[in-house]
């Protein structure tokens, strides 16, 4: 973050005449009051993005809102990166791409009667907030509040997620004043105000009195936390070693204590576990928000509360959900649970997160939500073709991409079809435009039946192959690996010569080319069209360098009636995104990594670093400077993302392989 520069501000004064209105108006209200919301859920990790060009916005769409809904739910908290959805310092001005996503998301929630939280989540838990914070709140939230005034009163402005590291007093005041900032533009909307220590309910009762009749205070609750963060990576010290921790406590279930916990708070807790994980300890604690709401007669929302499922069990997790949620309706006090997908889910654990196939059931239940049927997911051979690429990323497909360089999934620059073409440049060897399918697809039947890979290719010079392939699923037999399915784009096959070009590639074409695990394996006509993981462009020949390429309705499909709309010739450069950062700049090794893999930079700075599995799970998350040894004893054997992003947002991604 960037510090404000100039003079410091004062403090604006409460206006007396608006303090004694506000008193009056308290001690006419009688008892508590409640929120107008009662129960929900986070979406999280769709606006929770670097910048406005990274959001998958497809990832969710009206008819999750509707399934979301279905549950009984009447409120979404919405995450998000807010602060990096600008053009940054010094007037964080709001991307135009970003309003245009959550302008969507805003009119479905309407649509439907939903309350929507647009959660400021531009948060790290390792970073202490900075009281130069409020430079950037005072800045993106007059623009946030310009633009909503005039929506839906059910429409929330959380003004920022968990401060930590600042004082009570410190942030109290910047709160203040950020309400009044907001109020100069609009007075319609409800905010949501918390305090420091995370949003702890211990802060709650530091908080002051503000004058303003429409605000709903938050606090968020993860007790006992050895029990909802088993697990664990992104806190110090790293709770990954920690798993089947009993709630409530249980003598005979007790795991032993992690030898890289001893000597840390984290030994306190444990040996404290018998007083603390018991469900009384966890109403005393909840008594503290509810004393809050009753003693300043105000609404208070517990906005997140949730146990990480990996390395709990599934019955004491489901336990504890049940009773936090009674506790907290029978106070009175509305919640949105986190989150709905990953790590602290509704969905089981190994399932493809399908509404209608893989629900938790007893946590819904637990969670007093409306369960919908389930049946049992059975792949079978798709019979029609499908999007992978129009303007957005297709239903049921995630972004899998990795590498260096830039790409842009909405460049809006002469796109042939729709508002947006996907541009990429600068990729170094081996980088790769992914598009996983969830779940895994058996396109067996559309290769019998003449279907092709089908799409609108434009590329500069100088011209370079790559390919285009299918990567199968990887089973259980040790003999059995990721095998490949590739065609190579040609200079021959399609120009490159800065105009749009239809590009039809039968599915019958794509040949059988070997396989990457842990090393390389040939060809072995194992390729299994009924078990398709996902669909790649990989640089495979070589760097991309200065050639630019460009790809739009990227489809499956039998029909062969593509049209060039867009003849004119395109050679300017691929912008609008943050660039990444080289392989020069971030040395990542061994890979294959067993034990420990280290990264290396010259780079100034703090970086921040993400570790994802293949299910896009981040099962590590950490800063470094200059070097890192990261220990991967612990984590599963297979292909991981690891993502550096340096403090001014530039990033690369690598594919790194992890085994015993």
């Amino acid at each position: 973050m960037t510090a404000r520069t100039g003079k410091p501000r004062k403090a604006t004064p409460w206006l007396p005449l608006a303090y004694l209105l506000f008193l009056f108006f308290l001690s006419f209200r009688g008892n508590a009051q409640e929120t107008p919301f009662k129960k929900g859920i986070n979406l999280t990790n769709w606006f929770q993005a670097n910048s406005a060009k990274e959001i998958q916005f497809s990832r969710y769409t009206k008819q999750d809102f509707e399934q979301i809904k279905s549950l009984g739910v009447d409120v979404i908290r919405l995450p998000i990166n807010l602060h990096a959805m600008t053009k940054g310092a010094p007037d964080y001005t709001i991307e135009p791409l970003f309003f245009t996503f959550l302008d969507e998301a805003v009119t479905w929630a309407e649509d439907l009667n939903l309350h929507l939280i647009l959660d400021n989540h531009s948060f790290d838990p390792i970073a202490n907030t900075q009281p130069s914070v409020e430079g950037i709140l005072e800045k993106v939230w007059p623009q946030m509040a310009q633009h909503y005034k005039d929506r839906s009163e059910r429409i929330y402005y959380e003004i920022l997620n968990e401060p930590h590291g600042i004082s009570d007093a410190q942030w109290n005041a910047i709160q203040g004043r950020i309400i009044q900032a907001i109020r100069r533009h609009d007075t319609k909307h409800t905010l949501i105000v918390g305090a420091t220590n995370f949003n702890s309910y211990h802060n709650l009762a530091q908080m002051p009195v503000y004058p303003d009749n429409k605000l709903i205070y938050t606090f968020h609750f993860y007790d006992p936390f050895l029990f909802t963060h088993q697990g664990a990576t992104w806190v110090e010290p790293s709770l990954l070693p920690l798993a089947n921790m009993p709630f409530p406590y249980r003598a005979q279930d007790m795991p032993g204590l992690p030898s890289s916990l001893r000597g840390t708070w984290m030994e306190n807790a444990y040996n404290n576990y018998a007083q603390e994980g018991t469900v009384a300890k966890v109403k005393q604690l909840i008594d503290i928000a509810a004393q809050f709401q009753q003693s300043r007669k105000v609404p208070v929302f517990c906005g997140e509360f949730g146990v990480l499922m990996d390395y709990s069990r599934n019955a004491d997790r489901v336990f504890w959900y049940n009773e936090v949620r009674r506790y907290l309706e029978e106070k009175k006090i509305g919640w949105t649970s986190w989150d709905y997908h990953y790590g602290f889910g509704l969905f089981k654990s190994g399932g493809s997160d399908l509404f209608n196939h893989d629900l938790n059931v007893p946590l819904l239940e637990a969670l007093g939500f409306t369960v919908p049927p389930q049946t049992p997911y059975v792949k079978q051979p798709d019979n029609t073709g499908f999007a992978v690429y129009t303007d957005y990323i297709g239903k049921n497909i995630q972004n899998a991409s990795y590498g260096t360089g830039t790409l842009d999934f909405y460049f809006d620059q002469k796109p042939n079809n729709g508002r947006y073409s996907l541009a990429w440049t600068g990729a170094e060897q081996y980088g790769s435009i992914g598009f996983d399918f969830k779940p895994d697809k058996d396109l067996s039947r559309l290769k019998q039946e003449n279907y092709a890979v089908d799409f609108l290719f434009r590329g500069t010079a100088p011209a370079i192959s790559f390919d285009i392939r299918f990567l199968d699923t990887k089973t259980a037999d040790p003999n059995d690996h990721p095998w490949r399915a590739a065609v190579t784009v040609t200079p021959e096959l399609v120009p490159f010569d800065g105009r749009w070009h239809h590009v039809r590639l039968p599915l019958s074409s794509f040949t059988e080319r070997g396989s990457w695990d842990n090393g390389w394996f040939n060809p072995d006509g194992k390729f299994d069209w009924t078990s398709i993981d996902r669909l790649e462009i990989t640089t495979e020949y070589g760097n991309l360098g200065q050639t630019k390429l460009w790809f739009d309705n990227l489809m499956i499909s039998n029909q062969d009636t593509a049209k060039i709309y867009d003849t004119s010739v395109f050679t300017s450069a691929v912008t609008g995104v943050k660039p990444s950062l080289g392989k020069s700049e971030v040395k990542v090794y061994p890979n294959p990594a067993a034990g420990s893999l280290y990264l290396e930079t010259t780079l100034p700075g703090t970086l921040k670093v993400e570790l994802s599995n293949s299910l896009g799970t981040v099962v590590y998350r950490g800063t470094f400077a200059q070097k890192l040894k990261l220990s991967t004893a612990s984590f599963s054997p297979g292909a991981y993302m690891l993502k550096v992003i340096q403090p001014n947002g530039q990033s690369i991604t690598r594919k790194i392989m992890l085994q015993r």
